[in-house]
């Protein structure tokens, strides 16, 4: 008898699963922690699947020198509800992306061309690092802090980047630090940086206070 309950639940079980093929996102909607509402079936369309952006080139012209194509939830509505996404990252030669953090989502990056030195901290402090090759991947788990830098000296790099969320979410740790009105007299009590190194970093990255 048991078994035959089993049984019942795990068909109800997968009929309520297979009762909806996606969740295009309504992106007039507001987004919550569980992802936007769904289109209309009526109004889904084909393009609401289909992203092109992964084959352009970003512009890498800032002070990092690096370039992040995002394929989130709001660029491509056809993965809301799915637990995937996708990102281009282009590096110039010298580029970076800083020590940074995706709350929502691990990262699996992929190298497309040239090398790129990768890293993480795991919550007990230890550093993780390897400089990966075309062909390589590497790993960031969900939450802890991590960069990439080109590795190819004067060269470009490129990276196809997973998450396994359609909104990963970002929070890169200078910008957290000195893009913003955070008190300097705070920043140093807990960074132990001086009040000139950090005026210095506000100026680089318009921070005030």
């Amino acid at each position: 008898m048991l078994h035959i309950l089993f049984l019942f639940s795990l068909i109800l079980t997968s009929t309520h699963v297979l009762a909806q093929d996606f969740c295009v996102a309504d992106l007039k909607g507001v987004q919550t922690p569980s992802g936007f509402a769904c289109k209309t079936e009526a109004t889904v369309t084909s393009t609401d699947f289909v992203f092109s952006g992964l084959g352009l080139e970003g512009n890498t012209s800032n002070i990092i020198k690096a370039a992040v194509t995002p394929a989130f939830v709001a660029q491509f509505p056809g993965v809301n509800g799915l637990g995937i996404s996708a990102a281009r990252l282009d590096l110039a030669p010298g580029g970076v992306v800083p020590m940074h953090s995706h709350p929502g989502a691990t990262e699996l990056l992929f190298v497309v061309h040239g090398h790129i030195t990768g890293g993480f901290i795991s919550s007990a402090n230890k550093v993780y690092l390897y400089t990966l090759k075309k062909g390589d991947s590497m790993v960031f788990p969900q939450g802890l802090l991590h960069f990439q830098v080109n590795a190819s000296g004067k060269r470009p790099s490129l990276a196809i980047v997973s998450f396994n969320s359609p909104s990963p979410g970002l929070q890169i740790l200078d910008f957290a630090l000195f893009a913003n009105d955070f008190p300097s007299e705070l920043i140093e009590k807990t960074t132990f940086l001086d009040d000139a190194q950090v005026k210095k970093l506000k100026g680089v990255l318009g921070g005030t206070g």
